[in-house]
């Protein structure tokens, strides 16, 4: 299945969260998109319930349902923790996340357009992977050529706070994961389990 294009704030609306992180797209109207989203009051089964949660999920990462999945499968393998937070704590770690959470870009999408671009350095090289799995102690930052784009400069100040597992340069705009997130530092809209249950049925 290929990344989706469409239009986000439609789908936003219609998993009923945020998928830029801004809150924009629900602000107007908090509910779902077409002739009778105000009406919708069909109770979801159980089924649909951990697919909407999972959908949540990925399209909040903009990845591909192959992508997600093969993500699920490597934190089932981590030992420590749960499956449902080291999933989510694998998500936060890929780069173009942590380009948008150390505030470069004011959403993942336009964070991932930056990796692509080959804006963005990890201990000192380009990578363009937005994939890209970042370790405790890696530095982010922006490549000398870039460092005078405006999308960067604006997202930079327009900052209103950054999660405590990153720390971020703002003169040398650079920054670095310095601990592994935790459940708590993570989307509370999220519940993950249901994901873990949705794939132990597949």
């Amino acid at each position: 299945m290929s990344r989706y294009t469409g239009p986000s704030w439609r789908l936003s609306r219609r998993l009923g969260v945020s998928l830029s992180g801004t809150g924009k797209e629900l602000a107007r109207r908090p509910y779902a998109p077409g002739d009778h989203g105000r009406d919708r009051r069909s109770k979801l089964s159980e089924y649909g319930l951990q697919l909407q949660e999972k959908q949540k999920l990925r399209m909040t990462y903009g990845m591909t349902e192959r992508q997600f999945a093969n993500l699920f499968i490597r934190a089932g393998k981590i030992k420590e923790g749960t499956h449902g937070t080291n999933f989510m704590a694998l998500l936060e770690r890929r780069l173009d996340n942590m380009v948008y959470r150390l505030g470069l870009a004011t959403t993942r999408r336009q964070a991932r357009q930056l990796v692509n671009h080959g804006h963005i350095t990890v201990d000192g090289k380009r990578v363009d992977i937005p994939s890209y799995e970042v370790t405790v102690g890696q530095v982010i930052g922006v490549r000398e050529k870039s460092k005078d784009l405006v999308i960067i400069k604006n997202a930079v100040e327009a900052v209103v706070g950054r999660p405590s597992y990153v720390e971020f340069d703002a003169d040398k705009l650079e920054g670095s994961l310095v601990r592994i997130p935790e459940r708590e530092d993570m989307d509370a809209e999220i519940d993950e389990s249901l994901i873990v249950e949705y794939y132990n049925k597949l």
